[in-house]
């Protein structure tokens, strides 16, 4: 089996099993057994690292059941084969030639570097989370007044939650009550920041950190480096500008809001845009405009190889790169002084082509079967596809065959990419002919 296939398998067989975990008694909160529907949505979104979720999730599930669904983040959020690598590595201190391949399929890092990233990418995660839990295990107690107990409990799952990119909450409201605090919301969009720009990019500039401590020189950064930073960080800002311009007077959002509360809220949604699911404002209440633009944030999302799902910000810099390149008439595209291979423009533009099919096939799918505004059904659908959990509302009243359709498109927007890009470089071929040429008419 091709390593991209045991990634998508590896990964349903975690659905079933969440699933078969959560219809447990034991899961429910009121200790009645979870429907087979609610259990497999909640699993699957919680493998996914998207976030939807049909039920409340700290009312509904019981302190097992909320433990399934933070290992299940937790798996999906550093790869099923890249978990399985780690303690592979970890317990016998070698890895298998198949299971070298299946990480790196998954992963999308070199063989030759996997032993030494799978030890970084771990030690950045334990730090990472272990961190932010303890800043807002910190606030909730000292400026909420909460036990420690539940402080402890709260910080920990918020913060598994925002590194892996997931928006699962413990509130009804997600992070609403918070919206004027940002000892709570700058950690959470910190952790989601981190988790988001992907594996690869951590490592490579702890790996450069390390060599100029050594020798005292810098080395130049990859051009995967060069673009995931600063088309992040060109959206990140984007996003927020977008968002607090359009939403500076809205009475159901930043209306109320003081200045300084606007521009705090306007950056976390940009960043938890960038397929992360939690909310500090009402979702349903946001201008057309707003929800529009953030569902182009989330059919974007993070970066290549992490725990953010969408067609990744790469993807869109190579589409974004080749369109700048025909309009100013050259043979070839290129960024940052490199010039991009032929056959990356094509699998960029097959991944994001095969995403708005999925996108309109599924939205049109999801109008004949629920009674809500096209567009919150557009931006349920799209927070599907790109794993990032945002809700306006309509998953909670979702009918059993709508939430398999949901349930399909998270599977997808979390391993479709995956799959897609690495079935298509196992079937590059070299021609060994060229057909004639004929240009068609454009436009």
């Amino acid at each position: 089996m091709h390593p991209a296939r045991m990634v998508a398998l590896a990964f349903g067989l975690a659905a079933l099993f969440g699933t078969a975990l959560l219809s447990l008694p034991l899961a429910a909160a009121d200790g009645r057994r979870a429907g087979l529907d609610t259990a497999l949505f909640t699993a699957t979104s919680a493998i996914c690292v998207n976030g939807l979720t049909v039920v409340d999730t700290g009312g509904y599930w019981s302190g097992f059941g909320e433990g399934v669904i933070v290992a299940l983040v937790q798996i999906g959020g550093l790869g099923i084969m890249t978990l399985a690598s780690l303690l592979a590595l970890l317990i016998a201190g070698k890895l298998r030639l198949r299971m070298t391949l299946q990480a790196q399929a998954e992963s999308r890092i070199g063989i030759g570097d996997l032993r030494a990233v799978l030890l970084r990418v771990a030690l950045v995660t334990v730090v990472v989370e272990l961190v932010t839990a303890a800043l807002l295990a910190a606030r909730f107690r000292l400026g909420y007044g909460d036990a420690w107990g539940t402080a402890v409990h709260h910080g920990a799952f918020h913060s598994v939650m925002a590194y892996n990119n997931a928006g699962f909450g413990l509130r009804a409201d997600s992070l609403t009550p918070y919206a004027g605090d940002p000892w709570v919301l700058l950690p959470v969009a910190g952790a989601v920041v981190v988790g988001g720009i992907g594996f690869p990019v951590i490592v490579e500039l702890l790996r450069h950190r390390s060599r100029r401590r050594a020798t005292g020189r810098r080395r130049g950064w990859s051009l995967h480096l060069k673009l995931t930073l600063v088309v992040s960080g060109t959206l990140l800002t984007a996003g927020t500008v977008l968002t607090l311009a359009l939403e500076w007077a809205n009475p159901g959002t930043f209306g109320p809001l003081g200045v300084a509360d606007k521009v705090l809220n306007a950056f976390f949604h940009s960043a938890m845009a960038r397929t992360a699911g939690f909310n500090a404002t009402d979702i349903a209440a946001m201008e057309p405009a707003t929800l529009l633009m953030t569902c182009v944030l989330m059919f974007i999302g993070g970066g290549a190889a992490s725990t953010a799902g969408g067609i990744k910000v790469t993807t869109f810099a190579v589409l974004a790169a080749a369109m700048l390149a025909e309009v100013r008439g050259e043979p070839t595209s290129g960024v940052f002084r490199r010039t991009l291979a032929p056959h990356v423009l094509r699998q960029a533009l097959t991944v994001a082509l095969a995403g708005v099919g999925l996108v309109i096939a599924s939205t049109i799918a999801l109008l004949t079967m629920v009674d809500a505004r096209m567009e919150f059904v557009l931006f349920e659908v799209v927070s599907a596809f790109g794993t990032t959990g945002l809700s306006t509302g309509v998953s909670y009243d979702l009918p059993p065959v709508a939430q398999l359709v949901m349930v399909a498109l998270m599977f997808v927007g979390r391993v479709g990419p995956i799959t897609l890009v690495s079935a298509l470089a196992l079937r590059d071929r070299t021609r060994r002919y060229q057909l004639p040429e004929e240009r068609p008419i454009i436009g």
